[in-house]
């Protein structure tokens, strides 16, 4: 398929927007399926992982494809729960294109609203789909306007629903001016979109100012584009998921005004620390990007990469990353949710699967050429993990099996992470939320049969300090051989929220070699992990070795490490360190008659209402900042506040010092034996 006929699209939104269903009717009404999948019967192309159907949502991203007008357009579903937001956001280098689906009854979610943010910090090129226009189409004028108020005002309908919600109207390509919408008018809007595209071409715009209204789609395409890839225009087109009214609509837009590889914006790629700008012309190096792991139960490791210049082939010789030694695909493969397909090549600008290389991870870049050996995408930010869960395998023996599987756990998942935690011997996973972990270890137990015992998911403090100090200790060992000898002075500054860690050398003089310093880092560095008071990681702060002895025989490396660790434990304790807790952003979304009581017990747990929503459907959205220590056990109080009729997101907001009598708790007997 050329580059030009090729449409690569991410579908985001919050669970339960129609994301899913949606797909199933692109596949349907382009002849792809001939039937209809359905969620409650776990028969759909994307959700086929059997904690999906039992769930009846997505909780990781699928590929499908299928082919309209001679266009290929690769589409990746993704899920919308707030607990796999970093699934969806990882995938995101696949694409030029993305489309927020929004559930026309609910309106939009801080996850809908943070997915759509992050798109356009990509550079992707975005469009809104509002969905469920069957279920309420009198509320439509009002949930544009507020979409328009918290999305941007560049958010404008290419088509329009009737009144009914069965059809959509076209304002773009061929304007229907006899028809009547739901709201607005077929000439307003189409009069909205000219406006908007000509605005970046002065040429089109003369010739607009001549022609009016008489612009065809044709003239229209290139600026068009131009808009998309500016982020000076969103189109929002109309559709029924259900019924499928407005799919055939859709499916016109994304072949004919989504950007193709050429058009979209270029890919953010880096060769060390400068911008390189890739090529799609024939004969090119190939370079392709790993945006995906899939661990399938029958072929072992599925690496999916995007090939962004060169062409793949089963015998190509690739490398990975720096690596030096080639490996040959052998076989690759196009995915269509959970079925395979075998190719015999991939260009520029498509999706390949490689099966069964194991040194193919997330984020990898694979090429055939060492110019490209330090080539790396713009990193990602995904959302921090909050929640960890320490794990151990139920039977002796197994603690290898653990191990794997794990591995296997995190490959598929970037917004996962594995610690071990060696003041207490424990292996410890690390998740978004409660829900994410509880998934994770589904998996492990069904999947990969691995039977594990768990603790109660405990929260991710972290710790840091607020006044600068001076540390001073002296390692001198001797037992008769070969004595250590390391002498270490250093102070420690807090840093503003963020910013992280830095280690500063400004040792004069030679007092402590050159080839020591390292180690001296690497003894701070191990507080900076095990945490200097309480057990939790440090941050936001400077560390600065200012001076030191050592000794022509006996400093050795093992020596500095200790002298670095034990002076800047010191130094911590002078600084007034602090526990910090996170604080998280709920948005709880219940019927109007419970807001009270949900307002009553938020408060009761120390959170902060910051706004409230008042929805289309009787449903009211509560906007409230909490600790996340007091939210663990949020789902139960919901449902027995709201019976059942309330749901809730949370994300990461900020960390925040804990109270004082917190504080004592948390940090009472650590270290104690070290300090003495």
């Amino acid at each position: 398929m050329s580059i030009d006929n090729i449409r690569n699209i991410a579908l985001l939104g919050q669970s339960g927007a129609g994301k899913t269903t949606l797909s199933e009717q692109l596949l349907f009404h382009t002849g792809t399926i001939n039937t209809l999948g359905e969620l409650s019967r776990g028969t759909t192309v994307s959700d086929f992982d059997a904690e999906e159907r039992a769930l009846q949502k997505s909780i990781d991203t699928s590929w499908l494809h299928f082919e309209h007008q001679g266009h290929q357009v690769n589409v990746l579903d993704t899920p919308g729960s707030a607990d796999f937001i970093g699934r969806a956001i990882s995938v995101l280098p696949a694409v030029e294109s993305c489309a927020l689906v929004v559930d026309a009854t609910e309106g939009v979610s801080n996850v809908a609203e943070k997915l759509f943010q992050t798109a356009g910090e990509r550079k992707k090129c975005r469009m809104v789909i509002i969905n469920k226009i069957d279920s309420d189409a009198e509320h439509l004028a009002t949930l544009l306007d507020e979409l328009q108020t918290r999305l941007g005002p560049t958010l404008l309908p290419i088509n329009l629903p009737v009144a009914s919600g069965d059809d959509v109207i076209d304002c773009y390509f061929d304007p229907q001016y006899d028809r009547t919408p739901a709201f607005s008018s077929v000439e307003s809007a189409h009069d909205a979109l000219i406006d908007q595209v000509v605005e970046l071409d002065e040429a089109l715009m003369e010739l607009y100012l001549e022609q009016g209204s008489e612009l065809k789609p044709e003239q229209l395409h290139d600026p068009f584009e131009k808009a998309l890839r500016q982020q000076h225009l969103v189109p929002v087109c109309f559709v029924s998921a259900r019924t499928g009214a407005g799919v055939d609509a859709l499916l016109q837009v994304l072949a004919e005004l989504m950007p193709t590889p050429l058009e979209g914006n270029p890919p953010l790629f880096m060769n060390y620390d400068n911008p390189v700008t890739l090529s799609p012309e024939p004969g090119s190096h190939a370079i392709a990007h790993v945006f995906k792991v899939v661990i399938d139960p029958f072929m072992g490791r599925l690496a999916l990469a995007r090939v962004h210049q060169g062409r793949l082939k089963p015998d190509s010789a690739l490398f990975i990353g720096d690596g030096r030694k080639p490996f040959k695909p052998g076989h690759l493969f196009r995915l269509q949710g959970k079925e395979r397909v075998e190719v015999s090549q991939a260009d520029p600008g498509d999706w390949v699967a490689i099966a069964k290389i194991d040194a193919l991870v997330f984020d990898s870049v694979i090429h055939d050429s060492h110019d490209e050996d330090h080539f790396h995408l713009q990193s990602l930010t995904l959302p921090p993990p909050m929640f960890s869960m320490a794990i151990k395998p139920s039977r002796r023996g197994e603690e290898q099996k653990l191990w794997e599987t794990l591995d296997k756990i995190t490959a598929e998942d970037p917004s996962l992470s594995v610690s071990h935690k060696a003041s207490l011997n424990e292996t410890l996973l690390t998740g978004v939320g409660e829900f994410h972990l509880k998934t994770a270890i589904n998996k492990m137990r069904n999947q990969y049969k691995l039977a594990v015992e768990t603790s109660t998911p405990s929260i991710d403090y972290r710790e840091t300090i607020t006044v600068a100090a001076d540390g001073h200790y002296r390692h001198k060992k001797q037992t008769g051989g070969a004595g250590q000898f390391g002498e270490v002075h250093l102070s420690v500054k807090p840093l503003s929220r963020g910013e992280g860690f830095r280690f500063v050398d400004k040792v004069v003089g030679g007092a402590i070699p050159g080839q020591f310093i390292p180690a001296v880092e690497k003894g701070v560095r191990q507080i900076l992990e095990e945490g200097a008071i309480a057990g939790y990681p440090m941050q936001d702060l400077q560390v600065t070795v200012i001076d030191g002895k050592h000794h022509s025989v006996d400093s050795k490396e093992i020596a500095f490490v200790a002298a670095g660790r034990k002076a800047f434990i010191e130094a911590v304790a002078k600084a007034k360190p602090v526990v910090l807790e996170p604080i998280v952003d709920l948005a709880v979304t219940v019927p109007a008659d419970a807001m009270g009581d949900v307002s009553a017990d938020m408060a009761s747990h120390r959170g902060v209402i910051t706004d409230t929503h008042v929805g289309n459907s009787g449903r009211t959205t509560v906007h409230c900042k909490s600790p996340l220590s007091e939210v663990s056990d949020y789902s139960q109080r919901l449902k027995s506040i709201t019976k059942g009729e309330g749901h809730f997101t949370l994300a990461l907001s900020h960390f925040e010092p804990v109270p004082v009598s917190q504080q004592k708790a948390l940090c009472q007997g650590y270290r104690s034996q070290e300090l003495a």
